[in-house]
């Protein structure tokens, strides 16, 4: 019977018939889409492709914007905040870490250009991303604005791209699609890595452990499928600790990998007899290789111990 009120919903959303088109929400994706699609060919044309990986893992991630956005999740979100959470943990987290992966240099190029875009850059600094990011998951977990988001539909779509923006702002010093401070290297991230998680677990325990139902919108005369508001709630915090674990421990596993491929390549620089600071630098930004080679669109090329480049 529980199957059959998922799939069908006769009284409420379900699986077969909860799907929608929200105008708001998908125009900036769309419009984000389109957009990467366009430079994408146009690099392709001029003979410098965006690698096939990183295109795939840019459509993964629109593909999580329009589940999130289109799928039934975002009915069962009416009705359910572990729903709404998981559509949240979905847009502002994974989605913006596919899309940031998905972007290069060249891809940004044309944006770069604008001056005024170029002084923004100081937004992807650690310091100045990851307390944005956690003033705006506070900010509209506070009972208010959540509740005016779930009341009002364009404040919805706003809560949404804010979560968007700013989850690719803390993701953005980790990925690094231009280059960052030189000092934040892959300690550093580690480091960043787990001071989001630190964060978002403590927030999401705040959900699970709770007494108190943070938003009478989900309080309910009877309860569907007997979920309770309070236990809706300890689902929610689950809901985002065990995303924000998985997802910490990918990112982590990445980073110690890359640590120790680093250290190796730091030791064979050194251990040839280049410059300290012309070896840290080439290592931070991963643009040397071991054998006295520069990377480059040609592949490796063998260059003097004095001479070796670092591409920024």
């Amino acid at each position: 019977m529980l199957l059959y009120h998922v799939w069908v919903g006769p009284n409420g959303p379900s699986l077969l018939t909860s799907w929608a088109l929200e105008p708001w929400q998908l125009v900036p994706a769309a419009l984000l889409a389109f957009l990467y699609g366009k430079r994408t060919r146009t690099l392709r044309l001029r003979g410098t492709p965006v690698p096939g990986w990183r295109r795939f893992v840019f459509w993964t991630g629109f593909a999580l914007v329009l589940i999130a956005l289109v799928s039934p999740i975002d009915a069962f979100a009416s009705e359910f905040f572990f729903m709404h959470m998981l559509q949240h943990v979905l847009i502002g987290d994974l989605a913006p870490l596919c899309f940031v992966v998905g972007l290069t240099g060249p891809v940004l190029q044309p944006l770069l250009r604008f001056h005024w875009v170029n002084n923004l850059r100081f937004l992807t600094h650690p310091a100045v991303a990851l307390p944005l990011w956690a003033y705006n998951l506070v900010l509209w977990h506070i009972p208010f604005m959540y509740q005016a988001a779930l009341h009002n539909p364009s404040v919805h779509a706003f809560e949404h791209i804010c979560f968007f923006a700013y989850g690719a702002l803390m993701w953005s010093p980790v990925v690094e699609t231009l280059p960052g401070p030189e000092w934040f290297g892959t300690g550093f991230k580690l480091g960043y890595i787990a001071l989001v998680r630190l964060f978002e677990t403590a927030f999401g325990n705040v959900f699970l452990w709770s007494g108190t139902v943070f938003y009478p919108y989900y309080i309910q005369a009877d309860p569907r499928w007997g979920i309770t508001p309070l236990h809706d709630q300890a689902l929610a915090g689950t809901v985002m600790m065990i995303e924000g674990s998985l997802v910490t421990l990918a990112a982590l596993a990445w980073l110690f990998l890359r640590l120790a491929a680093e250290g190796e390549l730091r030791q064979e620089l050194l251990e040839r007899g280049l410059d300290p600071r012309a070896v840290r630098r080439a290592v931070r930004y991963g643009r040397a290789s071991a054998s006295w080679g520069v990377e480059g669109e040609g592949g490796n090329r063998e260059v003097p111990p004095n001479e070796i480049l670092v591409r920024r």
